[in-house]
């Protein structure tokens, strides 16, 4: 078997030999014979460092067997003080005083590394030592180098910065294998820092932080340990045990470590924490580990271990499942893994109550638990055995190359050298000593927390459905590669791609959030069903539903509230899912307010409503009295609030509905303009009631008649708001212009002028300020007389006489829409005559029409610049625009012939008026009344799935030419045509 770069590494230690004659060389060609064929790692480390392999060979063939009696005690924190560590310390540091800088510390660390495991690797080869201490000197190796880089790196720094107070040292926590000292032979190491207090560092040179100085630390200790350069490198360091994993810091003082682990400690993390063991011990150690303690070894037993347990137990199988390993001897069916398990399940059970199980490493944990028959004999002896056997080939599997691997091998000549390892005949009965290990071991752990009324074993039910994918995807911590294997017969790749992301940023979230074990449980158990309720079609997701979906539960993953709701109310999650699928605003809504989640358990908007509009605006108004009378009305921040809340409720209903198609879209606008109505209402209440308390109440008006009025203008004034529609207003009083508020107390008399410009800023206040639930309504108040420049409200005289005498066409097409939707019935009849009066003007024919198309041409250049294809269905030729100027120029026109014109606010009334009036044919009304609707239920659509603009269509175009057409007859000009 001694293949040429076996032959080559013999002839490097030979001539090494020859130079400095340290062997006897028929020993040294026997040991090199038996050792060089088996390992290519060996192979290399002869060729590179002859002389150091040399004598570690020698000191091999010095020794006779080692002897094992240091695994007799049961105290494994004994394991690693022996002389043979005491050795590998001091020859280290004596490497490493000459060491200057990182560099040279970098080289020394690595040939230490490589020369004492080849060492190791030797000794396992020629069979001079078994499994237990094989696993012990790796593990003890692994331990020298981190505390002696360490020590090196941190006299380096103190040079830099001083010490850190009272002497702290930074707490090397060793994790997995490493801390039960049982490493593999290539495996990685897991780690964890913190240090004891918060402070600085001491001595003459500059302080620093004690978190900066030790995370400057930890991260040139990784660097050490884990940078490949000339020489390789000495280990792969794995950080993600830490607290928060990669998103946490890096070290983290004892507090915050305390505090993570009480808080925020989740059931694997009692099984990693079992692990558990401070490499370099110093006097704070022992603070350390009775911080930790208590988390992991509860003295009581409680439900949530046994639950844990019996997840994580799923969980493997799962994995084991998923991953199809049958060859990997650590993660397939019946692995090494499984012992483990097995293990630390009894343990985090019992050793609360019995300390003395309370062992780092699996073969002791072992002999503890049947020492104090938690198990009996016949599992420690099996169970001892099937471990030390899988971890004995585990160790030749990565002798060969030095590589992390724990999957039996396909290339012929491993398999021939595992053969002979194991004193095998052939390698098919290598392969079945070791399936009845392994088998030996899955029956084992089957009966760990075993359920009689479970289901059977998730992997005896692996039949190729598709009931256990969404399931799998979540548990599992799944590459993108297996990712698209998983999903590959459901999904395209574009929508496993997104749907990938997702996972992966909504899981990176969950490591940084504060959310508590029973919160992590729910979403453990939610996040499958919500994987598998996704709406898959032509093997496509719907990416407004995923994104969505996943948006809202970024926003609730700490409001274990919601959390809960959506797991136990398959319903409410059937109504988001649809609702998101449909409408990216209704879903952006509820992640903005999650609230509106409890409108989704009670819907009323699945039934239809046959209320008049009266009748729901006198049932919105009670609800919001009722709800408001739960309100401190002096808490002016809890007032905004609850006004907020109350309109996204009512408005998530009005959109539902809008989506479930149980309301006809006239009825959508007239609900969202009553909402408004109904809101602005309760802000004039409040905002009156601030302002009297501070200034009294105007001369001759009350609570009841305040002298004040709100005048509606564009689709508020006709009835056609739409969702996130801000609100067009007028402020009107009819109060004596020369009159004060009445003084009493400690209130200060304003004039009324004063007093109602206060209380329209108090409105606008109470409607534009952003809280945590967002503005209440965007205020609009530049058609008031003057626009900007004018006063915030005027007189009603003063409003009157400005309308009839100064007013520009356009404020007259503009009071077309326009109506008192607040005030007194004295306040409403003056507006309400001043309005038609107004509008009955006698205006020229010709100067009309011009007046009108001149700012219908202006409209349409400063607003309609669309450089695409799509449409802006409002502001294009023959759209939404174009029909409410036709109404405005007939009303216009012909009011002064024809009173009743003026009677209405909102376009299709008075198209209704004017067709009645004979103004306009009844086919041109009723092609203009279908087109309008249209068009406005095309822009709900477009604003409910967050979209200005719409993709052209042959019925759009139709609408747009007939549009377009009345518009050219009735306005005479062919310069707004295309």
């Amino acid at each position: 078997m001694m293949t040429s770069t076996a032959l080559s590494a013999k002839q490097a230690i030979l001539n090494a030999n020859a130079l400095f004659g340290q062997a006897d060389n028929t020993k040294l060609n026997e040991v090199l014979d038996l050792i060089l064929p088996f390992s290519d790692f060996i192979c290399r480390g002869c060729e590179r460092y002859p002389e150091q392999v040399l004598k570690a060979i020698v000191t091999l063939i010095s020794h006779e067997r080692q002897t094992n009696d240091i695994f007799d005690t049961q105290d494994s924190n004994a394991l690693s003080m022996g002389s043979h560590k005491s050795s590998l310390l001091a020859s280290l540091q004596s490497t490493l005083q000459d060491c200057s800088n990182e560099a040279q510390m970098h080289t020394a660390i690595r040939i230490f590394r490589h020369v004492n495991m080849i060492e190791i690797a030797a000794a396992d080869i020629l069979h001079l030592q078994d499994i237990r201490t094989s696993m012990h000197r790796v593990s003890e190796l692994a331990d020298c180098i981190i505390e002696r880089s360490y020590q090196w790196l941190h006299n380096f720094l103190s040079q830099k910065h001083g010490s850190p107070e009272n002497d702290q040292q930074l707490q090397l926590i060793a994790m997995g294998k490493l801390g039960g000292s049982e490493l593999n032979f290539s495996s990685d190491i897991d780690l964890i820092f913190t240090y004891p207090h918060t402070g600085c560092t001491q001595g003459d040179k500059k302080p620093i932080e004690h978190q900066v100085f030790f995370t400057r630390l930890a991260q040139k200790l990784i660097q050490a340990l884990d940078q490949i350069t000339d020489h390789g490198r000495c280990y792969r360091v794995d950080m993600r045990l830490r607290p928060m994993g990669d998103s946490g810091p890096l070290v983290i003082p004892f507090a915050a470590f305390e505090t993570y682990y009480q808080e925020q400690g989740r059931a694997w993390e009692r099984f990693a924490m079992q692990k558990m063991r401070i490499i370099n011990h110093n006097p704070h150690s022992d603070e350390l580990y009775s911080l930790i303690k208590p988390f992991v070894y509860r003295k009581y037993m409680d439900f949530t271990t046994l639950d844990s347990i019996r997840e994580m137990k799923v969980l493997i199988e799962k994995e084991v499942r998923r991953r199809q390993l049958k060859n990997n001897i650590k993660l397939g069916r019946g692995g090494i893994r499984e012992i483990e398990f097995f293990t630390q399940a009894l343990q985090l059970i019992h050793a609360g109550r019995e300390p003395d199980c309370q062992q780092l490493s699996t073969q002791n944990g072992l002999k503890a638990l049947f020492e104090h028959g938690f198990i009996d004999k016949t599992a420690l002896d099996e169970l001892t055995e099937a471990y030390r056997f899988l971890r004995t080939v585990e160790h030749y599997l990565q002798i060969f190359n030095d590589e992390q691997t724990q999957t039996l091998p396909n290339a012929e000549v491993d398999q021939k050298r595992l053969t002979l390892l194991l004193n095998k005949a052939s390698f098919d009965q290598c392969i079945a000593q070791i399936d009845a290990v392994m088998s030996l071991i899955h029956k084992h752990f089957r009966n760990v927390i075993d359920d009689a009324n479970a289901p059977p074993s998730e992997i005896e039910n692996a039949e190729s459905s598709d009931q256990h994918v969404f399931s799998d995807l979540w548990d599992l911590p799944l590459t993108e590669h297996e990712t698209q294997n998983l999903l590959a017969p459901l999904l395209q790749n574009t929508s496993i791609e997104i749907l990938y992301k997702l996972l992966s940023d909504f899981k990176n979230k969950l490591q940084t959030a504060s959310v508590s074990e029973r919160g992590m449980k729910s979403i453990n158990r939610l996040m499958p069903l919500l994987l598998n309720e996704f709406e898959i079609e032509k093997q496509t997701l719907n990416h407004n539903q995923v994104t969505g979906i996943f948006g809202l539960l970024s926003t609730i993953i700490g409001r274990i509230t919601y959390i809960d709701l959506l797991l136990e109310n398959p319903a409410v999650r059937q109504r988001l899912f649809s609702l998101s699928k449909k409408s990216p605003w209704v879903i952006q809504q509820i992640t903005l307010h999650p609230i509106l989640l409890d409108e989704l358990l009670h819907p009323v908007y699945l039934k239809p409503d046959d209320s008049s509009l009266s009748e729901y605006k006198d049932a919105c108004a009670q609800e919001l009295k009722q709800f408001m009378l739960r309100i401190d009305p002096d808490d002016i921040e809890e007032v905004m609030d609850a006004l907020r809340q109350f309109k996204h409720a009512y408005q998530l209903r009005i959109a539902a509905s809008d989506i479930s198609a149980t309301l006809a879209i006239n009825k959508v606008s007239d609900k969202l303009t009553v909402l408004a109505e109904v809101i602005i209402a309760e802000v004039v209440e409040q905002a009156w009631r601030q302002i009297t308390l501070k200034h009294g109440v105007p001369d001759n008006q009350s609570a009841s008649d305040k002298g004040f009025g709100i005048v509606a203008y564009g689709k508020f004034g006709g009835l056609e708001l739409s969702y996130g529609s801000d609100l067009d207003i007028v402020c009107l009083y009819q109060a004596s212009k020369s009159g004060h508020t009445d003084e009493s107390g400690a209130r200060k008399s304003i004039s009324h002028q004063e007093f109602y410009i206060k209380l329209v800023q108090k409105i606008t206040h109470y409607c534009i300020t952003k809280t945590y639930h967002g503005i209440l309504y965007d205020i609009d108040l530049r058609l008031r007389p003057s626009g900007n420049s004018g006063l915030l409200i005027s007189h009603i005289d003063s409003f009157a006489e400005y309308q009839m005498t100064g007013a520009w066409t356009w404020e007259h097409q503009a009071l077309v829409r326009a109506r008192l939707i607040f005030g007194h019935d004295t306040l409403g009849a003056r507006f309400a005559q001043l309005r038609a009066n107004t509008l009955g003007l006698h205006r020229q024919q010709d100067t009309l029409r011009e007046d009108v198309r001149e700012m219908r041409e202006k409209m349409r250049q400063h607003l309609n610049r669309s450089t695409t294809s799509a449409i802006d269905i409002k502001q294009c030729n023959g759209g939404i625009v174009d029909i409410e100027f036709l109404v405005q120029y007939w009303v216009l026109r012909y009011c002064e012939m024809h009173p009743r014109l003026s009677e209405w606010s909102d376009n299709l009334r008075i198209l209704e008026a004017c067709k009645d009036s004979n103004i306009i044919s009844e086919a041109r009304c009723a092609m203009l009344q279908s087109h309008y609707l249209w068009m406005r239920h095309l822009a709900h659509r477009l604003q409910l799935s967050e979209r200005d603009l719409a993709e052209p269509s042959e019925q759009l175009s139709e609408i747009q030419n007939d549009v377009s057409d009345c518009f050219d007859e009735v306005l005479g000009t062919r310069a707004l045509s295309e």
